[in-house]
């Protein structure tokens, strides 16, 4: 059984204060269950959007892990506004959850297109 949204978000957030950063939610969605999107913010003012990954990256129906690929990489906050309004138009139910630390490598599974 995947770890419930609310459960994942909380303990995301935590671990990035546990690194010296900062995590806040920024739209709440369905706790049991809601897609979730992380917003990263940088020092140098880029932002990068994880959501989460299509359904082939995952091995099978008892593949219980959170993956995120990575959907845009260093833009502008007007980017990831655009993008992130039309996402919460088709699921009203996702999360979205702002970090702001430099690497977060450690703290989202990351799937790329040569992992398919």
């Amino acid at each position: 059984m995947r770890l419930k949204s609310h459960i994942f978000v909380s303990s995301l957030m935590r671990r990035v204060f546990a690194l010296g950063g900062y995590a806040a939610v920024l739209r709440k969605g369905a706790e049991e269950a809601g897609a979730i999107f992380v917003r990263q913010r940088t020092r140098l003012g880029g932002e990068t959007l994880y959501a989460p990954a299509p359904q082939n990256f995952f091995e099978d129906e008892g593949d219980t892990a959170r993956r995120f690929e990575i959907r845009l990489r260093d833009v502008e906050a007007e980017t990831i506004d655009s993008t992130l309004s039309s996402e919460i138009r088709f699921d009203p139910d996702c999360w979205v959850v702002e970090i702001e630390i430099e690497d977060c490598s450690d703290l989202l599974e990351t799937v790329s297109d040569a992992d398919r």
